[in-house]
């Protein structure tokens, strides 16, 4: 039987070209609106996509002879998961593909944080030789609590063992420490940590789960990090806890005002107060989505992806 893939979004080339060798049949359209989309799915067995829409139920109902889903990136939540699988559709996603980058990044943040490095670039480039304001803080000897030890959080807990630091971790799974993290319960974890990253995904559980009883809850004042999604976080919330002091500072790779494409920032052309706090602070860190964007991981996520199509169909 001939496999025919539809790829809605752009990737590295080697996934195309590797499934092609592979034998797959594979199209492209990376334009069409859903809906079109829509009208022509029902002659394909697989599709490959990145963010550029919602895979929901009245697409998966167009999609008869759907067989697997391949998501080139780490989290499920632009598909309705629930559904495909009740129609015996695979759904295939690529963690193992970033998660080195998304751990540098993070690390990154932190330490740029501590040490002041955008404030004191900027200084410095304005003309301004500023050296006790920008006096800075050791990563050693603190604490630093991962919420999801996953593969994002698993490898930012390795990625921290050059340092004298303390990592423990919560997830809502049992056992999933390893020796590179202790795993506690969510309130130890607020009880000590010094520093905390995100790393999960955008679940109804997730979904704002950041917000101001959530923050009040830690017993000091602590730097936050969020390379997971931006809807984890109450914006609004985060800001005042940084107002009052809460929070130390934030390295912010995802924002709740993104669209769920990832591509673009706001769904309107108002920008939210809170933001515009953000934009002016010192002490917060934001990029454009970009923690798990490297070079390497957009050739890794593309290798992951065919490795488990091809598993899927015993093509290895």
């Amino acid at each position: 039987m001939d496999i025919k893939i539809l790829h809605i979004d752009s990737n590295h080339s080697l996934l195309w070209d590797q499934l092609n060798k592979a034998g797959f049949i594979n199209h492209s359209d990376f334009k069409s609106s859903k809906e079109e989309v829509e009208a022509i799915i029902e002659g394909y067995q697989g599709i490959v996509i990145r963010s550029r829409f919602k895979i929901d139920k009245s697409f998966l109902d167009k999609a008869t002879n759907l067989q697997f889903i391949a998501r080139v990136g780490a989290g499920l939540e632009s598909i309705d998961c629930e559904y495909a699988i009740s129609k015996n559709i695979s759904l295939i996603a690529a963690p193992e593909g970033n998660r080195n980058a998304v751990a540098e990044h993070s690390l990154g943040m932190i330490l740029s944080l501590f040490n002041n490095l955008n404030q004191a670039d900027a200084e410095i480039k304005s003309g301004n030789w500023n050296r006790e304001i920008n006096r800075g803080h050791e990563l050693d000897g603190k604490t630093i609590g991962i919420i999801g030890y996953g593969n994002m959080g698993k490898a930012f807990a390795k990625k921290l063992q050059g340092f004298d630091v303390e990592v423990l971790c919560y997830d809502i799974l049992n056992n999933v420490a390893d020796a590179n993290a202790e795993q506690v319960s969510l309130e130890e974890l607020q009880q000590k940590t010094d520093v905390l990253s995100l790393h999960i995904p955008w679940t109804p559980e997730t979904d704002k789960m950041i917000n101001s009883k959530f923050i009040e809850d830690f017993k000091k004042s602590f730097w936050i990090i969020n390379t997971s999604r931006g809807k984890n976080i109450v914006t609004a919330d985060l800001v005042a806890a940084m107002q009052s002091g809460k929070i130390l500072g934030a390295g912010l790779d995802v924002l709740e005002y993104e669209k769920l494409s990832f591509e673009t920032l706001f769904n309107d052309k108002n920008t939210p107060e809170a933001f515009q706090y953000l934009m002016q602070s010192q002490n917060v860190i934001l990029t454009p989505h970009i923690a798990g964007w490297t070079f390497e991981s957009h050739e890794r996520l593309a290798q992951v992806i065919v490795d488990k199509i091809k598993l899927k169909y015993n093509y290895l």
